[in-house]
C-alpha cells in the first residue's frame, strides 16, 4: 500500500471518528424527544429510527449535498459548493435543523481549518464571517474531506459512519442501548449505509426529498422538553 493511500485512510479514519470535536455529539435528531414521549424503547426502535434517517432523509438530501460540494470543491469551484449549501438550507424545513446545522458546520470548519490547512477552508472562513453561507455541516464535511485528500466514496461513507455512531453515542447516554448492542446494530445498517450511498450518488440538487413527518416533529417537540442532554 503506498503512503498516499495510507495516509486517505488514516484521514478516514479521523474525520469519521466521533472524538473528531465537531460538535455533532451534542445532536440526537429527534431522539431525546422521542425517547421521552415513550417512542422508542429499544434497539429494535432504534434501528428502525436509523434506517428511516438514512433512507428517507439523510441520504436524499444531505449526502446528495454532500456530493454536489465535494463535486464542485474538487475542481475548486466554490460557486458549485455555495449552490449546493443554499439548496439543502431550503430543503431543511424544520428551524432548529438548521440551526444546528449551521453550528456544526461552522464548528467543524473552524477545527479543519487549523489541522488541514486549505485555500477553499480559507475562503469558506471568511465567508461565513461575512454571512455568505450558511456552512451546513454536510457541505463543509465534503470540503474538508477534499481537502484531507478522500475520494468522493470514502467521504460520504465516513459522513454518513460519522452520522450513525453519533447517533447510537446518543442513545448510549440515553440509556436505550449499551455498548454491545450498539456494536450490533451498526453492524446490521452495514447494507442500509451501502443502499444510502449508492441512491444518493445517483440524484441531482434538483433532485433532493425527504419524507420524515414523526422525526420532524420530534424535532420540533425537542426545544419544549423540560430536561435536555442534547442540543436537537
Amino acid at each position: 500500500m503506498s503512503q498516499s493511500a495510507i495516509s486517505q485512510q488514516l484521514a478516514f479514519m479521523q474525520l469519521s471518528d466521533s472524538f473528531f470535536p465537531s460538535g455533532s455529539y451534542t445532536l440526537s435528531h429527534g431522539l431525546e424527544s422521542l425517547v421521552q414521549f415513550g417512542q422508542l424503547r429499544d434497539a429494535k426502535d432504534l434501528q428502525i429510527f436509523l434506517q428511516l434517517l438514512l433512507q428517507n432523509k439523510v441520504s436524499p438530501t444531505d449526502a446528495v449535498a454532500l456530493i454536489h460540494a465535494y463535486r464542485g470543491s474538487a475542481i475548486a469551484d466554490l460557486e458549485a459548493v455555495r449552490e449546493a449549501d443554499a439548496q439543502l438550507f431550503a430543503q431543511n424545513l424544520v428551524e432548529k435543523t438548521r440551526e444546528t446545522g449551521r453550528k456544526s458546520g461552522r464548528a467543524l470548519l473552524m477545527v479543519a481549518s487549523t489541522t488541514w490547512p486549505d485555500a477553499q477552508l480559507e475562503t469558506l472562513n471568511r465567508e461565513a464571517a461575512e454571512g455568505k453561507i450558511h456552512c451546513l455541516h454536510p457541505i463543509i464535511f465534503a470540503v474538508v474531506a477534499r481537502a484531507a485528500g478522500l475520494e468522493e466514496r470514502d467521504t460520504v461513507l465516513a459522513f454518513f459512519h460519522s452520522f450513525v455512531t453519533g447517533l447510537l453515542g446518543a442513545a448510549i447516554r440515553l440509556s436505550v442501548i449499551g455498548h454491545l448492542q450498539a456494536q450490533q446494530v451498526l453492524l446490521q445498517l452495514a447494507p442500509d449505509i451501502e443502499a444510502a450511498y449508492l441512491r444518493a450518488a445517483a440524484l441531482s440538487l434538483d433532485q433532493m426529498w425527504s419524507c420524515t413527518p414523526a422525526i420532524d416533529i420530534a424535532q420540533m417537540r425537542h426545544q419544549k422538553l423540560d430536561h435536555r442532554l442534547f442540543a436537537s
